[in-house]
């Protein structure tokens, strides 16, 4: 692609992609009991054309999240980004002084999740490579999560339960406008530090997300210095894909790019949380995925049109979203992979994995959302004592398969 302007190939590349995808080009609007429908008026995208004047290298960490230039990559145009009645999609792609460039996306989460929006990326990349057609044809099917008739709450859901604290505390609910971010990098050293934590049988058969999930949660409860019998949540974003309707077909089929996840959650006492072994917040979360299965979607998709599309709890909650298996760093529009593919900033109370690699390290980098500087210094305290602390338990004779 040498020679190429990126603005031109990336914008042809996304005008051809939307003829197949062309739901992402209309506008979203509320029908009934506010259930969401898509308008696909043809109304189009948002696209951005800019230049910076700066280098790839005077970018630094900042290509990691929280990107600090995220205002400047990702302009928010005035009155784009409303739920109904906006654009669903904004593309900004800035040139910088050195030849490379930063491709930059928003996204309205209703119409498709971190998957659904790669499968999208990924046939821009083939256009932009000159293909013709999608090597994956999309599929709209979103009537395979259609609520039951008549709808039925078959399952306990600890996510969505409207919570009022008896003895309000002000960290229990995050201000989106007032929030100290940092990210923290997890290589293979502090998975092993956390790993000696939990006794052989647990270490031997925990994920490492279960471990990282229940580390940060965990941390995050302690510095948050919350009433010790404040309820806690931790609600897991848990993927459908891949799943089978018992020796079936699968749930969610190939091609499909629209939201295909659950938030199972886990929940706690404060002070239980805090005070007890990190195993005990594994198997919290362990026990929280393990919900998740076909009749649990169901119940989820009935408890939509029984209670009005409720919002997820947020008195005390922290959801985390596992984006290292979606693909975004190995999205290739011609001029070879990104040195960072993956979202850009976390949002309150979501955190979110992302696949970093540094020092030739492949590991994960997490960003995270704290009310106050007292509050992330609390964190970061508590975060090193458990990686850095001498192990519990030895596991070095363990072997352990594990993958987030």
């Amino acid at each position: 692609m040498e020679g190429h302007d990126p603005t031109v190939v990336i914008k042809d590349a996304l005008s051809r992609a939307l003829v197949y995808y062309y739901p992402l080009a209309g506008r979203l609007k509320e029908g009934l009991n506010r259930k969401l429908m898509v308008d696909c008026n043809g109304q189009g995208v948002l696209f951005i054309a800019a230049t910076a004047d700066l280098r790839f290298d005077q970018l630094g960490d900042a290509i990691r999240p929280p990107c600090p230039f995220l205002d400047d990559f990702l302009y928010n145009v005035p009155g784009s980004d409303s739920m109904l009645g906006s654009p669903l999609l904004l593309f900004q792609v800035t040139r910088l002084k050195c030849g490379g460039f930063v491709l930059a996306v928003r996204l309205n989460h209703a119409l498709c999740d971190g998957f659904g929006i790669f499968q999208f990326l990924k046939t821009m990349t083939e256009m932009a490579r000159g293909a013709t057609a999608p090597s994956i044809p999309p599929v709209w099917q979103r009537e395979i999560f259609n609520a039951r008739n008549p709808p039925r709450i078959t399952r306990l859901h600890q996510e969505y339960e409207e919570v009022v604290p008896e003895t309000p505390n002000a960290n229990m609910i995050l201000d989106p406008n007032n929030l100290v971010q940092r990210s923290f990098y997890f290589g293979s050293n502090e998975i092993r530090a956390l790993r000696g934590h939990l006794p052989p049988r647990l270490a031997k058969n925990c994920s490492r997300f279960d471990l990282l999930t229940a580390c940060l949660w965990k941390c995050r409860t302690l510095a948050l210095n919350l009433n010790p019998d404040d309820v806690v949540r931790l609600s897991c974003v848990t993927s459908m894909r891949g799943k089978k309707n018992g020796d079936k077909e699968l749930i969610v089929p190939l091609g499909y790019y629209g939201n295909a996840m659950a938030y199972p959650a886990a929940v706690s006492e404060a002070k239980v949380l805090c005070e007890s072994p990190l195993g005990y917040a594994v198997e919290l979360v362990r026990s929280a995925k393990a919900e998740v299965n076909e009749e649990y979607i169901k119940s989820v998709a009935d408890l939509m049109v029984i209670k009005g599309r409720p919002r997820f709890t947020e008195p005390g909650n922290f959801i985390v979203s596992d984006t290292t298996r979606v693909g975004l760093e190995k999205l290739d529009f011609g001029w070879g992979l990104p040195e960072y593919g993956g979202l850009a900033t976390a949002m309150s109370l979501i955190s979110f994995y992302a696949a970093y690699e540094t020092a030739g390290e492949k590991g994960v980098v997490v960003p995270i959302c704290l009310p106050t500087v007292l509050a992330m210094e609390r964190f970061q305290r508590e975060l090193k004592k458990i990686t850095q602390l001498p192990n519990v338990y030895d596991i070095k004779d363990l072997m352990i398969m594990s993958s987030i």
